[in-house]
């Protein structure tokens, strides 16, 4: 099977990228400028009120965003992120990101990442992210 230059660039970051695989990331979609993934809060992700960390749905939501941002060929990095937090997350509960690019430029590009439960899509969080985009080009 041939896989599309999305797929290989993202293979190509995940194969390094050791906290999205100790997040437990799965990833279901990706294409230019698109990403969706999924995990599931473990535990050991949860703050001192027993809800998962901010950190755990930013991490995801900026995965998604390095992913999405980065399959379309050129090298791209963030340059501010923000997250508006909505509803809490249990342990347990799956959640989905899912990356879409809304503003596309040469060098500068902007993305939405919503960040939903799995169960019932219910909108957890809305990530907002600012990429840079390179001159190198990805060689896979």
């Amino acid at each position: 099977m041939h896989k599309s230059k999305a797929t290989r660039i993202v293979d190509a970051m995940m194969e390094k990228d050791h906290f999205s695989q100790w997040l437990g990331i799965i990833r279901l979609e990706e294409k230019e400028g698109y990403c969706r993934l999924q995990m599931v809060v473990r535990p050991e992700m949860c703050n001192g009120f027993g809800i998962a960390h901010g950190g755990i749905t930013y991490s995801l939501a900026d995965s998604a965003l390095a992913f999405a941002s980065n399959n379309k060929g050129r090298h791209a990095v963030s340059i501010e992120t923000s997250i508006s937090h909505i509803r809490p997350l249990q342990a347990e509960d799956g959640i989905i990101a899912t990356a879409k690019e809304v503003s596309a430029g040469n060098k500068i590009s902007i993305y939405e990442v919503r960040v939903e439960k799995e169960e019932d899509g219910e909108l957890v969080a809305l990530f907002k992210g600012t990429v840079y985009r390179k001159a190198e080009e990805w060689q896979v």
